[in-house]
């Protein structure tokens, strides 16, 4: 992966942190992440090591993730793995009440687009009850700070994990943190590089879902700095400027040539939940500001009241395992939201 020339790829120059002011908004806090031992959570963690943190509670569902960043740290270090997840309010409960993190990064989410369509109810508990339970376990302990890393997947979704995504958003929103929409992390685990990778080293087609599709991708090193950058900036969602979708076919053809390799690309289809070409914005927003790392959006929100019943809603469809009134609780919350064939035949087969 070394090899890989990411920024000429993308066609844009790194994106330039200020660290003075990253500094002044990090050193000595003590500090959550959730996911933490997932890429971005993992590279995050590492990354916040240089502003001096006071503490890292490193939350982390998967016990080999958790084990691999616990490993890559120095003992040295003032940090505390936890085994868990956001799912679980006693244990949200006990980190905020024993540790009592100023600054809470929810990077912990359920990401596989296809997977997700086949398990709503995975998606909506995870992704938007979990991010609702820290939400509240979060301000309960007195934080200071939430930042939702969260995807353009999300505007407009198509798809269960971006409609649970949006959700996450609008608890948080409602909660007065921040939502930062990223889209394609390159090289990320469980991501298109890493499958066309090993697509080139078996000699086997490289396969693309679609001639014209098209995403929004940006290096891990990017990530982590629009993530840190976050820490300074104000509340609601806040969206980079990533320049124009690339084609999938694109990103093929140049691991291809990279790898020099005569591997063939095969076109499939385009998979449950998967949009040919992703938005950054809804049709209902709007940037509010221009220019920066992270521009800030005019967002539609949920009243107080409204949010706390389609929450309940949510949990109670997940408990009855009831996708008809899943669907009924997702749209009342986003009702942007476009369900796939997939969702919308499961219910039929329930009904």
């Amino acid at each position: 992966m070394h090899a890989l020339q990411w920024d000429t790829f993308l066609g844009r120059a790194p994106l330039v942190l200020d660290r003075s002011q990253a500094m002044s908004a990090l050193e000595g806090k003590r500090i959550l992440i959730t996911g933490a031992g997932g890429s971005i959570g993992s590279a995050l963690t590492k990354a916040l090591l240089e502003f001096a943190p006071r503490q890292l509670v490193l939350l982390e569902a998967a016990e080999l993730s958790l084990y691999e960043i616990d490993a890559a740290l120095s003992p040295d270090l003032d940090f505390v793995p936890v085994l868990g997840s956001v799912t679980q309010p006693a244990l949200l409960r006990e980190i905020f009440t024993r540790y009592r993190p100023q600054i809470v990064y929810h990077a912990a989410a359920y990401k596989h687009v296809p997977l997700m369509e086949q398990n709503p109810f995975a998606a909506i508990e995870n992704n938007a009850l979990g991010t609702n339970v820290l939400v509240e376990a979060a301000r309960a302990g007195g934080a200071e700070q939430f930042i939702l890393l969260s995807t353009d997947k999300a505007a407009d979704p198509v798809s269960m994990m971006g409609a649970s995504k949006r959700i996450a958003e609008l608890i948080v929103l409602a909660a007065g943190g921040k939502a930062v929409r990223l889209g394609n992390v390159l090289g990320s685990e469980g991501s298109i590089v890493p499958l066309f990778l090993r697509q080139i080293a078996f000699g086997v087609p490289v396969t693309v879902t679609h001639p014209l599709v098209r995403r929004y991708f940006l290096t891990m090193t990017d990530a982590v700095t629009l993530l840190l950058h976050a820490a300074c900036a104000g509340p609601g969602v806040l969206v980079p400027d990533l320049g124009e979708p690339i084609a999938v076919e694109s990103l093929a053809r140049y691991l291809i040539k990279a790898m020099a390799s005569a591997n063939a690309i095969a076109f499939t289809q385009l998979r449950p939940g998967d949009k040919m070409c992703e938005a950054l914005l809804s049709t209902e927003e709007s940037y509010s500001e221009d220019g920066g790392l992270l521009r800030p959006v005019r967002s539609p929100s949920l009243p107080a009241s409204v949010l706390e019943e389609v929450v309940l809603q949510l949990r109670q469809a997940c408990q009855d395992r009831s996708r008809e009134r899943l669907l009924q609780a997702v749209l009342r919350a986003v009702p942007q939201y476009q369900p796939g064939e997939l969702i919308r035949s499961s219910i039929e087969q329930t009904a």
